[in-house]
C-alpha cells in the first residue's frame, strides 16, 4: 500500500468492542487484567500490553504503529513534545564523560539542551562543520555517544550529506541520530540514508494544523539498546510519554498529511520563485533562501536525499533588524507566531525570539542573522501569501 493509504488504514492492535473505524481515545490511567500472570507478564515486558498510561496507552500505540508502518522502523515511541523526543533519544546514548558530535547549526532549544543541561552532567558537545567530512571524522573518538544533526537546519537552511556522514560514524560503531522534522518521513526514507534513530516534532506537519504537541523517536533497530532503554528505562523513569488525546489528534493529522504537504510544499516553491523574481527589482528584499530553488547550493543534494519536494520553510533577508520588525508589524494575513507547518502561514524573526537568549557572539557563531525572517508556508492561496509579503516589504520604504 502507498503511504497515503497506510496513514489512513493501519489496523488497530485489537478490534474495538464497538467497531469504531477511528481509534478511540483511551482516557484512562490503568487497565484490568484477566489473571495475575497476565499482569506480571505486562509489567515485566514479556508481552507488550498497556498496564499504565504513563508508559503505554492504546491510542498512543496506534499512532506509533502507523508511523512504524510508514517508516519501516523497528520501533516507534511517542512523546509529549519534540524536545522530549530529542531528550529521551539522546539519553539512550549519553553518559558522563561521553561526547555528542553535532553541528553549530541547531534549533535554539537543542543547543541549550546540549550546552547547558547535558553539560551539567558531564556530557561534552563537539560542534563541527558537518559539511567538512574530515572535521567530522576527527571529532569522533572512543567516547562519542552519537552524531546528531538536523536534515535541514533551522533557520540556516543547511543540508549535510547524510549518507556520507553515516558511512563515517558506522565505521567507528557510532549511531547517527537525525532530526527530520523539516521534511515529512512520508517523502523519503531516513533508514535508507543510514540514519539509526530519527526524531521528529510531530507538532509540526503531523498534528494537522497545530492541534497538539508531540514528538516521535523512530528506531531502525541497528542499535538494540534504543528499544531496551526507551521502553524499559527512560519512559518509565523519566516520563514524557504522549497523552492519548494528543495521539488521537495526531493520528487524524497523519490521515491528511500527504494531501496537506503537497499543497504546502508547492506553495513554498511557488512563493520562493516569485519572491526571487520580485527581489530583482526591489532591493529591500536581499535574499530568498529555499532549498527547492535550483540555484540554491544545497538543491541537488536535497533532491538526491529527500526527493522532489523541499518542505514548507523558507527564509528571506531584509536590510536590518528595524526592517525585519517593520515587515512583521505590517503583515495583514500572515500570522506573527512561532511553530512550523501550521495550516496558516507564520512569520518570525529568529534572532530576537527563538535565539533571543543567546549572546550576539553565540548567534554569530551559529550563523543566525539579525536580518532573517523565517516563513512557515501554509495552505492559503499562494497569491494571497505573496501579496501580503510584498505589501509588508514595500511599506518598509
Amino acid at each position: 500500500m502507498k503511504n497515503s493509504t497506510i496513514a489512513i488504514d493501519t489496523k488497530f492492535p485489537r478490534t474495538d468492542a464497538y467497531g469504531a473505524i477511528g481509534m478511540p481515545v483511551y482516557h484512562t490511567a490503568s487497565y484490568e487484567f484477566e489473571t495475575a500472570k497476565d499482569m506480571a507478564d505486562a509489567f515485566c515486558g514479556r508481552v507488550l500490553a498497556p498496564e499504565y498510561s504513563r508508559m503505554m496507552n492504546p491510542t498512543v500505540m496506534h499512532l506509533e504503529d502507523t508511523v512504524k508502518a510508514l517508516t519501516e522502523a523497528k520501533n516507534v515511541f511517542a512523546f509529549g513534545s519534540g524536545m522530549s523526543a530529542i531528550t529521551n533519544a539522546l539519553l539512550v546514548f549519553v553518559a558522563q564523560g561521553k561526547n555528542v558530535v553535532t553541528s553549530k547549526h541547531l534549533f535554539g532549544n537543542t543547543v541549550a539542551l546540549l550546552n547547558n543541561t547535558f553539560a551539567r552532567f558531564g556530557v561534552e558537545t563537539r560542534a563541527v562543520d558537518l559539511l567538512d567530512l574530515n572535521a567530522v571524522r576527527e571529532a569522533i573518538d572512543e567516547n562519542t555517544a552519537c552524531l546528531f544533526l538536523e536534515i535541514v537546519t533551522n533557520p540556516q537552511m543547511e543540508v549535510a550529506d547524510i549518507s556520507a556522514l553515516a558511512e563515517i560514524v558506522h565505521e567507528k560503531g557510532v549511531p547517527l541520530m537525525a532530526d527530520t522534522t523539516i521534511i515529512p518521513f512520508t517523502q523519503f526514507s531516513a533508514k535508507r540514508l543510514g540514519v539509526d534513530v530519527e526524531v521528529v516534532s510531530s507538532t509540526k506537519y503531523i498534528s494537522g494544523g497545530a492541534t497538539s504537541l508531540g514528538g516521535l523517536v523512530i528506531d531502525y533497530g541497528t542499535f538494540p539498546v534504543v528499544n531496551m532503554r526507551l521502553r524499559f528505562e527512560l519512559i518509565p523513569n523519566v516520563g514524557g510519554y504522549m497523552s492519548p488525546h494528543a495521539a488521537y489528534m495526531q493520528s487524524l493529522g497523519l490521515e491528511t498529511l500527504d494531501a496537506r504537504y503537497r499543497v504546502q510544499a508547492q506553495n513554498a516553491l511557488t512563493l520562493a520563485k516569485r519572491l526571487k523574481e520580485f527581489s530583482t527589482a526591489n532591493p529591500q528584499l536581499l535574499t530568498v533562501n529555499y532549498i527547492g530553488l535550483e540555484d540554491n547550493p544545497f538543491h541537488d543534494l536535497a533532491v538526491r536525499q529527500f526527493g522532489k519536494t523541499a518542505g514548507a520553510m523558507l527564509t528571506i533577508d531584509l536590510a536590518d533588524r528595524k526592517a525585519c520588525f517593520s515587515f512583521i508589524n505590517h503583515l495583514q494575513l500572515i500570522r506573527r507566531a512561532t511553530n512550523l507547518f501550521d495550516n496558516k502561514t507564520l512569520a518570525i524573526h529568529p534572532y530576537s525570539t527563538i535565539f533571543g537568549p543567546f549572546s550576539g557572539r553565540q548567534k554569530q557563531e551559529m550563523d543566525v542573522r539579525d536580518t532573517t525572517i523565517r516563513l512557515s508556508v501554509g495552505l492559503e492561496d499562494v497569491d494571497d501569501i505573496f501579496e501580503d509579503i510584498v505589501q509588508a516589504i514595500l511599506d518598509n520604504k
